[in-house]
């Protein structure tokens, strides 16, 4: 088993990955960065808790273990572009969400990212490709959920608040039609509002993963902070975070159903 994950197989056609709640950073990271970086404040809080009860629906599950600091999961390893034009933090960030520095000095230059792209983001993409294919092979077909969370405000990166439930396939690319709309369906139903393929269409762990000619579909949702946890204290809600797991069990039973149709 790598260091730089945990996972945890399941019976059902679906992976839940969680490339963003790690905390640890490596000593010879830390000694370069600021105090803002070290209190890695763009983490995906307590996401990985969030679906802690998709175990008990036969779910695998993989989350990362490091900070998107070190190398975040969900870039492509080149660094290019996800969202052409926008802002955004790129494979290893320099900067936080709001632009602080994250390092005291210098930057991460191209052998540096080649390092943590081959140590920490590989052996993560890797996990995820056998155990789709594998689940593939077992059900005829597989699923994968990629969890994210993030800040309901974040003026450097998008105008105004965020719908607290934010889906997003890569334009349909990712997923077939019939599966995104069931899965849309639920959301907008719910008391949260709720956006598909908005701001957040899915990044490189969705497009690269999502086949659905060949019988692999992926979704991405972002999930506005507020919807689970005091965003000021980045303190777990557990009477919000309950509510929330009511309307996301649906979400993925959905998924589940509208994939085997």
């Amino acid at each position: 088993m790598s260091d730089v994950y945990r996972f945890q197989a399941g019976e059902r056609p679906l992976l839940i990955s969680v490339p963003h709640d790690g905390r640890e950073i490596p000593r010879v990271l830390r000694a370069r960065m600021t105090d803002t970086g070290l209190a890695i404040p763009d983490t995906d809080w307590h996401v990985e808790e969030l679906y802690e009860f998709a175990k008990d629906l036969g779910a695998s599950i993989i989350v990362a273990n490091y900070s998107r600091y070190v190398v975040d999961l969900n870039r492509p390893a080149d660094d290019g572009e996800l969202y052409p034009g926008q802002t955004t933090t790129g494979l290893c960030p320099e900067q936080t969400f709001s632009g602080a520095a994250i390092y005291r000095s210098g930057s991460v230059n191209k052998d540096e990212k080649a390092a943590r792209v081959e140590h920490y983001w590989r052996p993560y993409h890797e996990q995820i490709g056998e155990t789709l294919n594998a689940i593939r092979a077992e059900h005829g077909f597989a699923l994968l959920w990629d969890a994210h969370s993030i800040p309901s405000l974040v003026p450097r990166l998008f105008d105004g608040e965020l719908p607290a439930l934010n889906l997003g396939t890569n334009s349909g690319a990712s997923c077939k039609q019939s599966i995104e709309d069931a899965v849309a369906g639920v959301a907008a139903a719910s008391k949260y509002s709720s956006v598909v393929n908005g701001r957040f269409k899915g990044g490189h762990i969705t497009r690269h993963f999502g086949d659905p000619n060949n019988d692999i579909h992926a979704l991405q949702l972002e999930i506005a902070q507020r919807a689970y946890m005091d965003e000021k204290t980045t303190s777990f809600d557990t009477v919000k975070a309950g509510r929330l797991r009511d309307t996301l069990q649906k979400m993925l039973q959905s998924y589940l159903d509208a994939a085997q149709k």
